[in-house]
């Protein structure tokens, strides 16, 4: 029987580095190893990430170029062309956002500024013709109602509900004020009922905490109904 060689620590730890060395190994050196150029195609995969990143740079910069040499003279035939400086700049605003959305499918080299020009136009187009339909849904109705103000109970509710999260806010006033049922309100707010409930308990629970030692407090009295919503009614 015979006996192996015994193995040193320096023996392993050479062997534990060579092992670590080749797995570590650069591509250039695995390059040596394998003539059929297999470490060439890996750093050839690599590259296109690096490149897509410098193209996608190079356009966004573009882009504020082409933004900071147009955005004036735009303004200033959008004005022009509204008579209204407020609503040309933010038209133009607009249409700049818009078209940094498509920036990657917008030619920069072709004709921009008049692709902008264009949407700025239709989006003051189109709110001419929203204001135009609120002034006859005005003349329609008439002067409009007065509304009393709020009773101090709603006032103090309000503050309250203001100082709660939105979800819970939105919830609390469907399900309390506007007596909306839970499935209702899962309906209106486009969120599983589940949800609903949640938002609901936590927000009885932060109101509960705010209302305390208040008119509203809901361990000494019931709220009065002078906290539901106003109603604004045509004479």
């Amino acid at each position: 029987m015979r006996l192996r060689p015994h193995r040193t620590a320096a023996h392993l730890v050479t062997t534990a580095g060579t092992t670590a060395g080749t797995a570590a190994e650069s591509p250039a050196s695995r390059a040596a190893r394998e003539p059929d150029g297999t470490a060439e195609r890996d750093t050839r995969i690599m590259r296109p990430s690096d490149e897509s990143r410098r193209a996608r740079e190079a356009h966004e910069h573009e882009f504020d170029a082409f933004y900071a040499a147009s955005v004036g003279r735009l303004i200033g035939q959008l004005y022009a062309m509204t008579g209204d400086l407020a609503e040309a700049q933010d038209v133009v605003q607009e249409a700049f956002v818009r078209a940094w959305e498509r920036r990657a499918e917008l030619d920069l080299n072709g004709a921009p500024e008049a692709w902008v020009r264009t949407v700025a136009w239709r989006l003051a187009v189109s709110r001419w013709r929203r204001v135009r339909t609120a002034l006859a849904f005005d003349r329609r109705q008439g002067p409009p109602a007065s509304v009393p103000p709020p009773e101090p109970h709603h006032v103090l509710l309000v503050e309250a509900l203001r100082q709660i999260p939105e979800a819970q806010r939105r919830a609390v006033v469907l399900h309390h004020l506007c007596d909306l049922t839970v499935e209702q309100v899962a309906a209106e707010a486009d969120c599983p009922i589940g949800t609903v409930k949640a938002h609901l308990s936590r927000g009885r629970t932060a109101l509960a905490r705010l209302l305390a030692d208040t008119d509203l407090d809901p361990r000494t009295a019931r709220p009065p109904r002078t906290t539901r919503l106003p109603e604004v009614r045509h004479g």
